[in-house]
Parts: structure tokens; C-alpha cells; sequence
């Protein structure tokens, strides 16, 4: 195990880049980058050396930004935003809720996150949303967290309101990238 005083060298950056990806905030990616050495310090005892460094790191970083959306999720002050409107969902869908446009261009998503212009083009339409559907889709599509567990860190009150909103992200983030890279 490396000393603790060489982490922000060997780690600083992909810790960084890590939380700057899901919280899109710079000075907030800072913060849990810290508090996550902080910890990691406090809790270098019980390191048992299972995991790379930097992944014991990243785990420590997750449950860091974890904690920041739960408590941003506190704050009522992030009203949910419902750009997309019932006009803007119908060009989408048809009268059976069936989807009006050729996803055939959808067709290998793999490929298309394997190129860098995508994500910039995606990390963009992120950065876009609301504060609070962000987190959502990050949470959900980027840490891969249980829609039960979100609905917990944010205060959603059921499922049902859940889906809903995860259905508004995608709508949303669809519509950035049909205008923005298709």
C-alpha cells in the first residue's frame, strides 16, 4: 500500500475525473475528492488489500457522492423540471405510446459510447438537465444503482414517480441528442 501522501499524485486525477462525471460540478468533485482521501486516511487500518488501491478509492468516492445526492435531495428547492411537454412527447410516440421514430440508428450503443465525441455530446446533454434529473440518470444509467435505492437517496416517493421521471430524463436527453449528434 502506497503512502497516504502519494495518493493525490497516483489517484488525484481519475478520482477528479470520476466525480466530476456524475456530479458535473467542479468545485463539488473537488470536495468529495478530499473527503474521500480524508476517509481513505481514517480508514487505512482496515484495508484489506482485496481491491487495487484505486478501486478501494473509488468505492469510498461512490458512497461519497452517494451521500452528496441524498443530501441535495434534501433540498426542496430543486423543483423537478418538466421541460419535455405532452406536445414534445407526441413526436416521439404515436396514440398506442409506440415509439414514432426509427431506432434502428440505436442499433449498436456500444459502439457509439466507445467514441469520445459521443460522450462529450452526452456529458453535454447531461449537464442540461435539471440538477435533480441528472443525479437520477447518473445514479441510475451511469452507477447502476436499484430504483428502490434511488427512490430512497432522493425522496421519490414511489416507483410509479420514479419511471416517470427516468421516462422524462430519457425523453429529454433523447431530444439533446437527436440535435446534437444525430
Amino acid at each position: 500500500m502506497s503512502r497516504p501522501e502519494q495518493w493525490l499524485g497516483l489517484y488525484g486525477d481519475v478520482l477528479y475525473r470520476y466525480a466530476l462525471a456524475r456530479v458535473r460540478a467542479p468545485e463539488i468533485a473537488e470536495d468529495l475528492v478530499q473527503e474521500t482521501f480524508l476517509a481513505a486516511l481514517k480508514a487505512k487500518a482496515h484495508y484489506a488489500g482485496e481491491a487495487t488501491e484505486q478501486t478501494w478509492l473509488i468505492g469510498i468516492l461512490k458512497h461519497k457522492i452517494i451521500d452528496h445526492f441524498r443530501k441535495a435531495s434534501r433540498d426542496k428547492s430543486q423543483a423537478f423540471d418538466e421541460r419535455v411537454s405532452m406536445d414534445e412527447e407526441s413526436e416521439y410516440f404515436d396514440s398506442q405510446g409506440s415509439w414514432q421514430i426509427d431506432l434502428s440508428s440505436w442499433d449498436k450503443p456500444d459502439k457509439s459510447l466507445e467514441q469520445e465525441q459521443f460522450l462529450n455530446v452526452l456529458q453535454d446533454c447531461i449537464d442540461r438537465l435539471p440538477p435533480r434529473m441528472a443525479q437520477l440518470f447518473v445514479l441510475r444509467e451511469l452507477e447502476g444503482m436499484e430504483s428502490e435505492e434511488i427512490c430512497k437517496t432522493m425522496s421519490i416517493s414511489t416507483l410509479n414517480n420514479f419511471w416517470v421521471m427516468m421516462s422524462r430524463v430519457r425523453l429529454q436527453l433523447r431530444h439533446c441528442l437527436d440535435l446534437k449528434w444525430f
